[in-house]
């Protein structure tokens, strides 16, 4: 397996409030990478991002047994994105200027064959696989919303005045909702894990044509935030190549 992350301020925003974590090369624990999106106004969502993926690496690396185990892997990523939520929700009572700040919240496992994801908000996760791109996870969103229930298209929801509206994330209030799930991995998969900085300036299939005709990550990282800051850069953009030999 080889991976490679970058996070990247974008051309137009003053700060960078994307936040990511990588586990690797711990004895006992498995791979795992963690990708946050924060929001709040001044330098709030930096706080939600950075407080949410610190906060998971630590309760990740202070209970192996739990990540290491295809039996607990899933309830315990769903009970660490919890308690994640309630360190960035009690960060954001500590003082007025943190009022209000939240962030979306990744976490994937790379365990035994399979790749483990928990998630809350708009940030995804793809599959990159024979040729096709696939999305892993289901946007909290209120364009997502109106897309499953037929109001809009997809290609409609590309300039919805309301597309960055998000129905779910960590620190707004005391308890969360998150969806977890898991995925078979092949030889030669890849995945994608980005915050919507990348997926709002670039299509799908742009992505994964990046991703194909570069072979090392590190590149398909400098290339995918090369080409959003070229077509825009409007928001933060942090994303996540890994790569299965």
């Amino acid at each position: 397996m080889r991976f490679a992350a970058i996070s990247d301020k974008g051309r137009v925003r003053e700060l960078n409030e994307d936040s990511y974590k990588v586990i690797t090369e711990h004895e006992g624990l498995p791979d795992a990478f963690i990708i946050a999106d924060g929001m709040g106004g001044h330098s709030a969502g930096e706080v939600a991002s950075s407080v949410a993926v610190e906060f998971a690496k630590e309760y990740i690396l202070n209970r192996p047994e739990i990540f290491s185990s295809n039996e607990s892997i899933l309830d315990g990523i769903r009970i660490l994105t919890e308690e994640t939520n309630r360190a960035v929700y009690d960060k954001a009572k500590e003082c007025k200027e943190n009022s209000g700040m939240g962030t979306t919240f990744i976490t994937t496992v790379v365990l035994n064959k399979k790749l483990y994801i928990g998630h809350v908000g708009d940030s995804r996760v793809y599959l990159i696989r024979d040729g096709n791109i696939n999305r892993l996870t289901i946007d909290h969103s209120y364009i997502e919303e109106l897309i499953r229930n037929g109001s809009i298209t997809r290609e409609e929801a590309q300039n919805h005045p309301k597309r960055n509206i998000i129905t779910r994330a960590l620190g707004c209030g005391e308890k969360v909702m998150v969806d977890t799930l898991d995925v078979h991995i092949n030889d030669n998969d890849i995945f994608v894990l980005c915050t919507d900085g990348l997926t709002n300036m670039l299509e799908e299939h742009e992505i994964m044509s990046i991703i194909l005709d570069n072979d090392e990550p590190i590149n398909c990282c400098s290339e995918l935030v090369r080409l959003a800051n070229e077509k825009g850069g409007d928001d933060n953009i942090t994303v996540v190549v890994i790569k299965i030999d």
